[in-house]
């Protein structure tokens, strides 16, 4: 399975002892990339286990969407596009 994932931030989101969940004492962090409460762990990955595979998946506003195309921009050493 693919799934094209949207990053919004740049840097690492510091985990402090607050981050621990009281009843179970650990904190799960997302591998996914669709959680509502980034970067933890919701349970949305639950909702991937049909997802067919060789397929490109993308997760908007809770909703599965195939992804028919991608683009890749490339810029050169310069910063110019290529």
């Amino acid at each position: 399975m693919a799934r094209e994932v949207t990053h919004t931030a740049r840097g690492p989101y510091e985990l402090t002892t607050d981050d621990i969940d009281e009843e179970y004492g650990d904190v799960a962090v997302c591998r996914c990339g669709i959680t509502a409460t980034p970067p933890f762990c919701d349970g949305s990955h639950r909702r991937t286990e049909d997802e067919e595979p060789g397929v490109r998946h993308k997760y908007v506003d809770g909703e599965r969407r195939v992804v028919e195309f991608v683009y890749a921009h490339r810029t050169g050493a310069d910063g110019e596009s290529e």
